[in-house]
């Protein structure tokens, strides 16, 4: 279930039970305080803690470069060590011509790379035309496309983690972050390096790309404490000094296996954790604190 479509449930979720909060009465039964016709609810001290959200984006792995090496001058390609796949190191001779026109008949390496594509000994070769492709994937560089509304969270440096979509996993930092947007997507390229040394990652494949963004002061719920207002925001009811309950929005900053973080809410805040469906907003009560860690 995607993150998205968990979010729609939270915020649907307390729609229906409000629906039909007249059929049905909770497991934990909300006692009445006899002397004071006070409703009973449970709360909860809330604590903030420092939490990294993660921007989750599809990437693919790119090389820095992408070469034709050009023969400079015409004739026939001699017997060479070198073939299609092979890696080569700078300068390495990669085409020599059967031709003797000043020092123009070794086509060399440009850079340490991959041979993608050469041509076979034996052929003729016009100047001009194409000896070898090669192409740099030492380092590989990982782009993907950051959404407009999420760019503000994002900054080089940032840790990242990619799983290739052949299951590897790998650890680096975002090398560049675009000021400008794409105009066809209006979302915005970045990018992180990735030592490559023995080729392993290949040119072009996907993967998912999770960024670590910077540590800010949010607070762990259960969602089954969320409530809509009348007017249509999510939010938590807590208890303030004076024991009134109080609507509190809020905003969800990332859906966990065990909570949400949200922010919005203040530290050491009284949430109501049973009982929020059964009272209203100004409304006094009476706290029971709640007897689970």
């Amino acid at each position: 279930m995607s993150k998205n479509v968990r979010i729609s449930l939270y915020i649907l979720i307390p729609i229906i039970g409000w629906m039909i909060s007249g059929q049905f009465i909770e497991d934990e039964t909300i006692q009445v305080k006899s002397s004071s016709e006070l409703t009973s609810v449970v709360i909860k001290k809330s604590t903030a803690d420092f939490f990294s959200p993660k921007v989750v984006l599809n990437a693919s792995a790119t090389s820095e470069k992408r070469v034709r090496v050009i023969a400079k001058t015409s004739g026939e390609v001699m017997p060479n060590d070198v073939s299609q796949g092979q890696w080569v190191e700078k300068d390495q001779i990669l085409c020599s011509l059967g031709v003797v026109e000043l020092n123009r008949t070794e086509v060399k390496a440009p850079f340490r790379g991959y041979v993608e594509k050469i041509i076979k000994p034996g052929n003729y070769i016009n100047r001009g035309e194409i000896c070898a492709v090669i192409i740099e994937l030492d380092p590989v560089t990982f782009v993907a496309e950051v959404p407009e509304a999420e760019i503000k969270t994002i900054v080089k440096g940032q840790t990242v983690s990619i799983q290739l979509v052949t299951g590897e996993v790998i650890k680096s930092r975002l090398s560049f972050v675009s000021k400008s947007a794409t105009p066809s997507t209006r979302s915005f390229r970045v990018e992180a390096e990735v030592e490559n040394p023995n080729g392993l990652i290949r040119d072009g494949i996907t993967a998912t790309m999770q960024i670590n963004t910077n540590k800010i002061l949010a607070t762990k719920i259960s969602p089954s404490i969320m409530l809509l207002s009348d007017a249509g925001s999510l939010g938590v009811r807590v208890v303030n000094d004076d024991d009134i309950v109080e609507f509190i929005p809020i905003k969800i900053i990332e859906d966990t296996q065990d909570g949400i973080w949200i922010t919005g809410i203040q530290n050491s805040s009284n949430l109501i954790v049973r009982g929020q469906g059964y009272v209203e907003n100004g409304q006094k009560v009476h706290s029971i604190p709640s007897s689970k860690s």
